[in-house]
C-alpha cells in the first residue's frame, strides 16, 4: 500500500472510530453544525443537503473531509438511509456492535451487496462506488446498459464526473472523494424523490379519469412549479391532442387508440414518470418511467 493509500486508510479508520460514518440507526452529528472544512469546496451545496436530508453527517466539530476517500461503510450507510430501507438480513462478517453493521444487514436485504465483499473501511473506487449504486437503485431504474462498465454507465447517466482531461473518459481504477460521494447521493436522493411525486400525481390523475358514454374523461393535476405534467391522446389516424397541468378533458373513445401520462422535472427535463393506457376502453395503465437502460421486453 502506497503512503497516499495508507494515510486515507488510517484515517478512515478514525473517522470511523469517531463515528464521522454516522449511520441512520446511532446517534449523529447535528445538521446545523457550522461547515469547517469544506465551507469553500465545490462539493459544499451538495454535503449541506445531504446533512439536511439526513443521509450524510459531520464530526462533532461540523467537518467532513470531503477531500478524503469514501469507504465502503459510509457510502452504503448513505444509500440505505437515501433508500430508507427497513428489513434486514444476516451479515455475520460483521461483529455485534460494529457502527456499520445495521445498515449492512439491510444493505444485504435489500440485494445491495451482492457480488460484494463486506469490507466497512475499505477505500472505493469509481468502478466499486458506481457498481453500489447500481445495486441499490436496480429497483428504482432498472438495469444499466450492458455494453459499459458501471463507471461508464454512471458518468454516461450524469452522476458521476468523468476522469480530468487527458485520461480515459471512463477510468475505473479512480478513488472517490467523500465530497465527490456527495454530489452522487444527491443525485439519488432527488431522483428518489421526483420519481415518488410523479407516482403521486400518476394516482391522482388515474382517479380523476371516467368513461361515460363513449368519451374518456379526467383531468391533468395542477402539480407545482417544479414538474410539467403532459397527457398526450393518440388517435387512430396517428394525430396527437395534448393537455397540461390543471387542465381537463373529454375525449371520444372510437377515434382514440391509446393515450399517455408524462412528469417532466423541469429543472433537467428527466423523467419523474410516464405511464401508457393502451388497453381502451380499459383504464389499465403500464409504468413506462425511462430507466437506466431498456432491454427489450423491459417496460
Amino acid at each position: 500500500m502506497n503512503k497516499r493509500a495508507m494515510k486515507s486508510y488510517l484515517l478512515a479508520a478514525v473517522l470511523a472510530v469517531a463515528g464521522l460514518t454516522g449511520v441512520a440507526d446511532s446517534q449523529t452529528v447535528q445538521a446545523t453544525a457550522s461547515a469547517k472544512d469544506y465551507a469553500s469546496h465545490t462539493a459544499k451545496a451538495a454535503i449541506d443537503f445531504g446533512v439536511q436530508k439526513n443521509y450524510l453527517w459531520l464530526d462533532s466539530k461540523g467537518n467532513f473531509y470531503p477531500n478524503s476517500q469514501i469507504t465502503q461503510g459510509q457510502f452504503i450507510a448513505s444509500l440505505v438511509a437515501i433508500r430508507g430501507l427497513k428489513e434486514v438480513a444476516p451479515v455475520p462478517e460483521l461483529p455485534a456492535g460494529h457502527w456499520a453493521k445495521g445498515s449492512y444487514e439491510k444493505a444485504r436485504k435489500a440485494g445491495i451487496l451482492a457480488g460484494v465483499k463486506v469490507e466497512p473501511n475499505r477505500l472505493l473506487t469509481k468502478e466499486e462506488t458506481a457498481a453500489l449504486v447500481y445495486a441499490a437503485w436496480k429497483p428504482i431504474r432498472g438495469e444499466k446498459n450492458p455494453n459499459l462498465t458501471n463507471t461508464g454507465a454512471l458518468i454516461t447517466w450524469g452522476w458521476m464526473k468523468p476522469a480530468p482531461s487527458g485520461q480515459p473518459k471512463f477510468r475505473e481504477d479512480l478513488p472517490v472523494t467523500r465530497g465527490e460521494a456527495a454530489e452522487i447521493l444527491r443525485y439519488l436522493w432527488k431522483d428518489k424523490w421526483q420519481l415518488e411525486q410523479g407516482a403521486k400525481f400518476a394516482d391522482e390523475f388515474h382517479k380523476s379519469l371516467k368513461v361515460v358514454n363513449g368519451k374518456i374523461s379526467g383531468k391533468v393535476p395542477k402539480g407545482d412549479s417544479d414538474f410539467m405534467i403532459l397527457v398526450q391522446f393518440f388517435t387512430k389516424q396517428n394525430e396527437l391532442e395534448g393537455f397540461i397541468n390543471n387542465q381537463s378533458f373529454n375525449i371520444p373513445l372510437n377515434n382514440t387508440s391509446s393515450f399517455s401520462f408524462n412528469v417532466i422535472n423541469n429543472n433537467d427535463s428527466t423523467d419523474a414518470g410516464i405511464y401508457l393506457y393502451t388497453k381502451l376502453p380499459s383504464l389499465e395503465k403500464t409504468n413506462n418511467t425511462r430507466k437506466f437502460y431498456k432491454t427489450k421486453g423491459t417496460k
